[in-house]
């Protein structure tokens, strides 16, 4: 368990969804002794992919080292596959030997780093079976944990993961706490939170839906894949 002052930080970029963000900061800026940095490329304020405004603290040249970092996921992941500045943030913090935690599918914005290759993880439903083109190993579960490196599936799964890597960093006990303050007991009131439960006219207009940053996010992948 981590015992420093822990120093954890997250990117915001546009067109993020915003939830990606805000539910594992909710967690993850109450660790105890901690510090949560709101990181951008610039301190120029971003809209999510519903339009939230969110406003950067710090820029990714001017942010300390960080013990943790948070890259969610959201349309706008697909404008940074071919980042440098990111993607070498990215690469840099897992090289020093950081905790990483991607969610959805900012977890492919770290394969495009380079910091996922024989990792197992998980990702968007939608897009678990790019994982491989990035060289992770991918798994069918909310949350997976590797080492220092946590990956969780679409959206709401960052809560989850981010309790996960409170555990990891603070103990049990105060990932319970902060559980506890939320009042994070899920009782939703349909049973279609996944695929394989989901009515097959809901997953259908799902997928229907989402079917044009698919296929585009597909191609990426064979690109990254063919080099």
């Amino acid at each position: 368990m981590f015992m420093d002052h822990l120093q954890a930080g997250a990117i915001i970029y546009p067109l993020m969804d915003q939830i990606d963000f805000t539910g594992p900061f909710e967690v993850l800026s109450r660790l105890p002794n901690s510090t949560f940095h709101v990181i951008g490329k610039t301190l120029e304020p971003v809209r999510d992919t519903r339009g939230l405004l969110l406003t950067p603290e710090e820029t990714l040249s001017e942010v300390q080292p960080l013990h943790l970092l948070l890259v969610p996921g959201g349309y706008g992941q697909e404008d940074l596959m071919e980042d440098q500045e990111v993607l070498s943030f990215i690469r840099s913090h897992v090289e020093r030997g950081g905790y990483l935690f991607a969610v959805c599918t900012g977890v492919l914005l770290c394969g495009a780093a380079g910091v996922m290759n024989g990792v197992p993880a998980t990702t968007h439903w939608r897009v678990l079976d790019l994982l491989p083109y990035f060289g992770a190993i991918a798994v069918n579960k909310r949350v997976v944990e590797h080492g220092r490196i946590v990956t969780a599936g679409g959206v709401t799964a960052g809560i989850d993961g981010a309790l996960h890597m409170a555990a990891m960093l603070r103990g049990e006990q105060a990932a319970k706490e902060i559980q506890l303050y939320m009042q994070y007991a899920p009782e939703p009131p349909f049973d279609s939170g996944t695929p394989e439960r989901a009515p097959a006219e809901v997953l259908n207009a799902v997928t229907e839906a989402t079917s044009a940053i698919t296929a585009r996010r597909l191609e990426t992948a064979k690109r990254f894949a063919a080099r």
